[in-house]
């Protein structure tokens, strides 16, 4: 794939063989992303441990101080009072088994996360295979699955992001937007590494946080430095 003149132009700036402090990383990060809409800034961590073990999954959310920069739309499978909460604490869209046909029928996405009571949970595990595979599959982990779903769309909408492993052992984490500038990602991003640092498995061995990236949507990518005990 041929890279865009501005892709080529940012990858100038960036040294490929250098290793850079946090807060550098991130304004070069934003100084690189040239493209005409605020472009999303993406954190990637490799993990010393195998995700092929239960015991050495990295699993968690957090939410971050200055928010995603995106508005996320939430789904809530509830019924009766939890229903009327979430109606109230904001949810985009409300009810029980019409939306779960809705996703199985229609095909329908139109949500960026779902959250739902532990009664609903054997209703939506009719459609845990289209749900699973597109990461939205309610959680008790992630705090998506819970009786108090006026938090749940709480922390959502203040920024909650969800971090775990993928088959590579790497975190892919978003950290907001271009236009919060250096600083503010800096305060999402040293929220995020915390996080994950506090989540190594007893069971990990040797180094833990093996590398550490940041980028932009269209961006070339940054190395960071981080020691993690």
């Amino acid at each position: 794939m041929s890279k865009g003149k501005n892709y080529i132009e940012s990858s100038k700036i960036i040294d490929k063989s250098k290793v850079y402090d946090s807060s550098e990383a991130l304004q070069l990060v934003v100084d690189t992303a040239k493209a005409k809409f605020d472009e999303t800034i993406e954190l990637h961590v490799k993990l010393g441990v195998d995700p092929r073990h239960a015991d050495q999954q990295v699993r968690g959310v957090v939410v971050l101080p200055n928010g995603t920069g995106k508005k996320i739309k939430v789904l809530v499978i509830a019924k009766g009072d939890k229903a009327d909460a979430a109606q109230k604490a904001g949810a985009d869209y409300v009810g029980a088994e019409e939306y779960i046909a809705k996703i199985q029928n229609e095909n329908w996405f139109d949500f960026d996360v779902i959250v739902t009571t532990p009664d609903m949970m054997g209703a939506l595990g009719r459609i845990a295979k289209i749900l699973g595979p597109k990461g939205l599959m309610p959680n008790p982990k992630s705090g998506t699955v819970t009786p108090d779903v006026t938090k749940a769309i709480a922390d959502i909408k203040a920024g909650k992001v969800e971090y775990r492993l993928d088959k590579s052992a790497i975190i892919h984490v978003t950290i907001g937007k271009k236009s919060f500038g250096a600083q503010k990602l800096l305060e999402n991003f040293d929220t995020v590494m915390e996080a994950i640092v506090k989540a190594k498995p007893a069971a990990a061995k040797g180094q833990y946080v093996k590398s550490v990236f940041v980028a932009s949507t269209m961006g070339p990518s940054v190395k960071v430095g981080y020691k993690a005990n």
